[in-house]
């Protein structure tokens, strides 16, 4: 079985919301929430539920921005402050492991090659399997009821 990487948002991609209006905020498709139940709203960067009484910002992001048409984008949570999840190689974080995944394969292309529903204590070994077709260039995961990209998956040569 192959070898794999689930890579975090970086910090960038909301860090600079935090200190913004509310109206500059809705201008940027993102608005601040304060979390109120745990688990529910899983951090893209730190690949971690947030924390009852955490600021987090909800914001549009586009997780599939290549010329294709699997050109997507959705709502993603990030927390304020977050850092980047550091994930091993064949590592899966306990916020994917304890939801229900889709997974999504797409080859060098930028089409979808593979997919698949499973619960998150399945996943490593379905993005392992996935990976031995050399087809597959990297994968997306998902948060299967509200639909959210989870992590980008990349195969470790």
């Amino acid at each position: 079985m192959a070898d794999f990487h689930i890579k975090p948002l970086p910090a960038a991609v909301a860090a600079d919301l935090f200190g913004l209006t509310e109206a500059e905020l809705a201008a940027r498709q993102a608005r601040l929430q304060i979390v109120t139940e745990k688990p529910g709203t899983p951090c893209r960067v730190s690949l971690e539920d947030a924390e009852v009484g955490e600021t987090v910002v909800l914001v549009h992001h586009q997780h599939q921005p290549a010329d294709s048409p699997y050109r997507a984008s959705h709502a993603i949570f990030v927390r304020k402050d977050a850092k980047p999840a550091a994930v091993a190689v064949n590592a899966v974080p306990e916020v994917i492991r304890t939801r229900l995944i889709s997974l999504r394969f797409f080859d060098q292309h930028h089409f979808m090659v593979a997919a698949d529903v499973l619960p998150g204590a399945a996943v490593g070994a379905a993005i392992a399997q996935a990976f031995d077709d050399a087809t597959v260039a990297y994968g997306h995961l998902h948060y299967a009821k509200p639909g959210c990209f989870a992590a980008a998956v990349h195969r470790v040569a």
